[in-house]
């Protein structure tokens, strides 16, 4: 699944899509962001409620498909613009985080 499938399916806010027909390969759920850093995988959807500036850069690292963040968590526009500067499909969602990867294995 796409970026842009995912982002349909799931009715997601965009708040940063530079590559929207990047490969889903799998996921991944957790908001420790060295743990992240150590256990996400290239091209997972990585969904958490942390927004703050580092999540880009775990995200950047890890070569994840795409960020999801639950639970509509606030995000300050400089996240955002750090998104797009480094070219992460930064998604939002009201869904939990729970929810989120339930939907995802239902699709």
């Amino acid at each position: 699944m796409t970026v842009n499938e995912l982002i349909t399916k799931l009715d997601l806010e965009v708040l940063s899509l530079e590559d929207g027909e990047r490969e889903i390969t799998g996921g991944y759920t957790g908001d420790l962001l060295s743990w992240v850093m150590g256990r996400a995988e290239s091209g997972d959807m990585w969904v958490t409620i942390m927004t703050n500036i580092n999540v880009i850069a775990v995200a950047a690292l890890a070569d994840t498909a795409c960020v999801v963040i639950a639970e509509n968590a606030e995000i300050s526009d400089d996240v955002v613009a750090k998104a797009k500067a480094q070219g992460i499909n930064l998604l939002r969602t009201p869904m939990s985080a729970y929810k989120v990867c339930n939907e995802q294995i239902l699709l």
